[in-house]
């Protein structure tokens, strides 16, 4: 069986004590004669030495990684989301352990205790599901630094901000100006604050040309493909001419279920998304929606959590980020 090469063998091939090998490969080795340092550096590749983890974290204090939780690792925003907090990752040279918890609160739980056993220097968490009793007993106590994508985390905690009221104001002025004034809107029973948002700039942009979001025609369906399909015959039964869902997993599982139920898009029912994830323009009709810099999101959320973790100490930081109209084919004029 092939041997590992240790920090031993590396150390003993350049002719320096393991204690110069170890400070120099953890970057701090500038107290040696650059000819040490390439050498050393040219070893490591000739032998192929990789660093042992562990051992590294004990000399670092640090295991230069972060943990993020997502709800669903199939669902193309948080893939797109996934994407951003890799790039970033990368750039601050630590590593991201990524897990899905399937909307189930007790695998979430599972994993924020095993990402804790096993010493992730933060967290990011955009899960709905996650409980402020779980912050308080599970992140808090252990002193994990952590950031929540789509929930209000308090004034005290690091934000990436989404323009939601804006974009729900502009999903609106988008179906007005098209002549629709019967819209329907399809989003889940457990709306996260970010939805609410949402939803409140829709209805109140609606409200300024005198057109109400009746209780009837809101809803309430699970965020996710098959929830738009299953909503489709609800939205039909409001005799809406446009339907307003609430994230663009949702609008295509209802231009799936429209089109079964015999109804054209934008002939018949205009629909609106909101996201824009990669698969908008590849269905039919292409999707317009709201676009959120979604790959931005998981890119500065992961430059906050890594600032907090090199500095406990600094004042709050928050990030703003702009929302705009993507006007594609699923929308038209409103049908007589």
């Amino acid at each position: 069986m092939t041997r590992k090469v240790t920090i031993r063998d590396l150390a003993e091939a350049a002719g320096v004590s393991v204690t110069t090998v170890s400070q120099i490969l953890n970057g701090k080795g500038e107290r040696f004669s650059l000819e040490t340092r390439r050498r050393v550096h040219h070893l490591q590749e000739e032998l192929g030495y990789v660093p042992d983890f562990n051992a590294r974290n004990l000399i670092m204090k640090s295991a230069q990684t972060i943990g993020v939780l997502v709800p669903n690792l199939g669902n193309p925003f948080f893939s797109m989301f996934i994407r951003g907090v890799q790039s970033a990752s990368r750039e601050r040279r630590f590593i991201p352990l990524i897990f899905g918890a399937d909307h189930d609160e007790d695998l979430e739980s599972y994993y924020l205790q095993e990402l804790i056993k096993r010493a992730v220097d933060g967290l990011i968490i955009a899960s709905a599901s996650i409980t402020a009793e779980a912050i308080d007993n599970i992140l808090k106590k252990n002193g994990i630094p952590y950031l929540l994508i789509d929930q209000n985390g308090g004034p005290s905690m690091d934000r990436v901000r989404i323009d939601e009221d804006h974009g729900g104001r502009l999903a609106a002025e988008h179906l007005l100006s098209l002549g629709h004034r019967k819209i329907a809107v399809v989003m889940p029973e457990h709306a996260t604050e970010n939805l609410r948002i949402r939803l409140a700039g829709f209805k109140d942009r609606l409200a300024q040309d005198g057109v109400a979001l009746s209780d009837d025609c809101v809803i309430l369906s699970p965020m996710s493909k098959l929830g738009g399909y299953q909503a489709s015959a609800k939205v039909l039964a409001t005799s809406a001419t446009a339907v307003f869902a609430i994230n663009d997993e949702t609008a295509m599982g209802l231009i799936r279920g429209l089109h079964e139920a015999g109804k054209r898009v934008p002939e018949d029912v205009s629909v609106m998304g909101y996201d824009d994830i990669d698969f908008d323009e590849y269905i039919v009709p292409k999707l317009s929606t709201v676009h959120q810099p979604v790959v931005t999101m998981g890119r500065q959320a992961t430059m906050l959590l890594i600032n907090r973790i090199q500095n406990s100490r600094q004042a709050p930081q928050a990030v703003e980020l702009p929302v705009d109209l993507k006007q594609r084919e699923s929308t038209g004029p409103a049908s007589s």
